[in-house]
């Protein structure tokens, strides 16, 4: 392919720990080696690309560099057998996006292993609409599941406004079962019924007794986004067998619990990493997003933007103060 130019989110270290992020051109030859060429299409805004974008060294060590974790696109060129230019395919976790140039480019070239077929049912639109937290919120739905079904009671969303959340939230609605949301966010109670949410509560009133050692019975299952002191609570007040999925720290990455939950009531936790899901898994996940598992809100649940207003949506999503999913849109 041809050393083409395109537009890019760069960040970079101009002097040691100051970082600065823009639009540039920059060429394909800059892209890293890999077997396949993507025309980017679609990204999405995560808080794992906004710890990329401010110099956070845990995610990215060597600056310049372009996030996102997400990407969705053609297949412009490929060594590899398994992909012919016109496919349609879908690029997330793995390294993308935190040492590889990632999805806040209009082109990215990447190993084969990492790519996904658009599965039927899907657009590229909508599945960055779903993009990392979508998917991690399928692992999260595939595991609770497993174990906990909807005639057993109710099921806890924390961080349920977030991309993850929202989307948990929507899912589990399809399937059947009875949610409860907890939000920090008081305006977000419309769009969490519109989920499927049977009732909110507010961060502060769930962890008003979270001190106590074990906490009264009030759900069958719970799918944590946050971490600390609210997996914390979650995890005391699910029911005996019941289940907590964990896939994020925003809150914190401390877990202030002693071990009665899970040697008095035989409590499950179930740590969810999607970064590294294995590729038959990963495949079935994106499969039932796209079909039995695809919320009916999901056109509700995103802002589009375009690469040139990715800057304010990152310092928001630092912040906590976004909603649902941020679609960015590479054409735009």
């Amino acid at each position: 392919m041809e050393n083409k130019t395109f537009k890019a989110l760069v960040v970079e270290e101009p002097d040691k720990n100051v970082f600065i992020r823009k639009v540039k051109d920059i060429t394909i030859n800059s892209l890293p080696a890999g077997d396949v060429i993507v025309r980017v299409k679609y990204s999405s805004l995560n808080y794992k690309d906004a710890l990329s974008a401010t110099g956070n060294k845990s995610v990215t060590r060597t600056y310049p560099h372009t996030p996102g974790v997400d990407a969705a696109g053609v297949v412009e060129e490929s060594a590899e057998g398994g992909f012919v230019p016109g496919d349609q395919v879908i690029v997330t976790s793995y390294d993308l996006g935190m040492n590889t140039s990632g999805g806040f480019g209009q082109y990215i070239r990447v190993p084969a292993g990492w790519v996904v077929k658009l599965p039927s049912g899907l657009t590229l639109k909508e599945s960055m609409i779903f993009g990392t937290a979508g998917f991690t919120a399928g692992m999260s739905v595939h595991r609770l599941t497993a174990y906990v079904k909807p005639e057993q009671g109710v099921i806890l969303v924390t961080g349920a406004t977030g991309g993850v959340g929202s989307i948990a939230v929507g899912i589990l609605s399809r399937l059947g079962y009875s949610v409860t949301a907890v939000s920090g966010k008081s305006d977000a109670e419309g769009l969490l019924k519109k989920l499927g949410a049977g009732e909110i509560i507010s961060r502060k009133e769930f962890t008003e007794n979270s001190n106590r050692p074990l906490l009264k019975v009030r759900w069958a299952g719970a799918i944590d986004t946050v971490g600390g002191e609210i997996l914390a609570t979650a995890i005391k007040s699910t029911g005996p067998l019941g289940v907590v999925t964990c896939c994020g720290n925003v809150a914190s990455p401390e877990l202030p619990i002693n071990v009665f939950p899970f040697i008095l009531r035989g409590v499950s936790l179930i740590g969810i990493d999607s970064q590294n899901c294995p590729m038959a898994l990963r495949k079935e996940i994106w499969t039932k997003l796209a079909d039995i598992w695809k919320p009916d809100m999901l056109e509700d649940l995103y802002d589009e933007i375009s690469l040139g207003e990715l800057d304010n949506k990152i310092a928001a999503i630092l912040k906590g103060q976004l909603k649902g999913r941020t679609l960015v849109n590479l054409d735009r």
